[in-house]
């Protein structure tokens, strides 16, 4: 055994430039034959992502206490069993080849995304655990994130998912996160964990069955009704399993590794990264617009925390004035805000908020009446049996305009004189 200096020497593993493998290859020993699974998205991103969150670099280290190997031991089938079935789980949690394919998977090729996921549990699971009892849901839910994201809140999926439980836009707007041009709430950590719940929750009603929900969540309720239709109306999940899209067919077991090897991290020899809590923090509701510069500049907080803590504003402007918005800081920032007042709001606004309110329209140049616009005058010759009427109705002018430029002040003309038309 020896120390784990650097856990596991990061820097040189990101280096050697592995990439990230996107399925497994499982062998069913009964028809013998290869099943290709594809992995979900959490458990494909590279670990120096992750380590670029703000709390990982200011929170999270390196562990000098934790001593073990790189090796990651065997253990019998018999042991997963018994280990898995010893956890404090509703939600039914059966080994299978499939299952121990996925543990291996975060024991060996992704155990140092478990370490930093083991650190960042401090951060995201206490909001986690308080949405789900407050929809009195199993606990066990909360390593869903494990494999949505990688505990990652600006994760974003390929298909446009977000946040740290990859709502996508309709969804998230369906259980009340906002998301336009300037806010998006699927990346607040506190309101996407309650509209998960909430989803989750909906979810159960429809199926009654958390594997079928886990499911659900993964490739939406249509699918895994389809797929039960097409298993002759059987509603268990290694039954449906054939017929289910082919990412979700490993969602289960990988939201069954995640809760083994958020548990047995130890005995695989994986070390958490030690963290430290962040300062604490407060909200404060803000009813007009404010910028995070604004902020930086006279609260005496760090851009990058401000960014950190208030994920959800895409610009760095909080739109307070369209409705009221939350604004977390720091405990300090918190007073220094309120104690600013309305200089919070009035640095530096020219700058910064540029959109005008109201603004005029440009009107055309009017012509000129010099010489220039004389130039384009036209006279033509009277013809016999003109009329002032006739002649203009000709030009496309009027009879008044006609004796107003001509000096006419009756109606009387002679053909063969000269008549200006414009």
């Amino acid at each position: 055994m020896r120390k784990k200096l650097a856990l596991f020497c990061i820097t040189a593993c990101l280096a050697s430039g592995l990439s990230a493998q996107n399925d497994i290859t499982v062998h069913d020993e009964q028809t013998g034959q290869d099943e290709v699974i594809t992995l979900p998205e959490g458990m494909t991103y590279e670990l120096d992502s992750l380590l670029q969150e703000w709390n990982a670099k200011n929170y999270l280290g390196t562990d000098e206490q934790c001593e073990s190997s790189d090796e990651n031991p065997e253990y019998s089938k018999e042991e997963y069993i018994s280990r898995l079935n010893r956890l404090p789980n509703v939600i039914e949690m059966p080994y299978n080849e499939v299952v121990r394919k996925f543990i291996d998977q975060y024991c060996t090729r992704l155990r140092r995304s478990v370490s930093y996921m083991l650190g960042a549990n401090n951060f995201y699971i206490p909001i986690f655990e308080e949405a789900l009892e407050s929809y009195q849901l199993p606990l066990e839910l909360k390593y869903l994130p494990v494999i949505e994201s990688a505990l990652n809140p600006n994760a974003t999926s390929r298909v446009g998912a977000a946040g740290l439980w990859q709502f996508m836009i309709t969804t998230g707007k369906s259980y009340g996160l906002d998301v336009n041009s300037l806010v998006d709430e699927r990346r607040d950590p506190i309101k996407s964990s309650y509209a998960a719940a909430h989803y989750l929750q909906d979810l159960y009603k429809i199926f009654g069955d958390w594997t079928l929900v886990i499911a659900a969540y993964n490739c939406g309720p249509a699918n895994v009704n389809k797929a039960i239709r097409r298993a002759g109306g059987e509603r268990d999940y290694w039954k449906i399993y054939p017929y289910l899209p082919q990412e979700t067919r490993g969602y289960v077991p990988a939201f069954i590794a995640a809760n083994y090897v958020m548990n047995y991290y130890c005995e695989h020899n994986i070390c958490p990264m030690s963290s430290t809590l962040p300062p604490s923090t407060d909200t404060i509701i803000v009813s007009r617009d404010v910028h995070f510069d604004q902020i930086v500049a006279v609260c005496n907080v760090k851009a990058e925390e401000v960014k950190a803590l208030n994920p959800q504003y895409r610009t760095g402007l909080v739109p307070g004035t369209k409705s009221s918005c939350i604004l977390r800081l720091p405990t300090h920032g918190i007073s220094a805000f309120i104690a600013a007042g309305d200089s919070v709001y009035t640095y530096n606004s020219d700058e910064l908020f540029t959109n005008r309110k109201e603004v005029a329209v440009a009107q055309p140049a009017k012509r000129s009446t010099s010489s220039g616009s004389r130039s384009k005058a036209k006279t033509i010759t009277i013809r016999s049996g003109d009329t002032l009427s006739t002649i203009a109705k000709r030009y496309g002018t009027t009879v008044s305009k006609l004796k107003r430029l001509n000096g006419i002040k009756g109606t009387s003309i002679r053909a063969g004189k000269r008549l200006r038309v414009r």
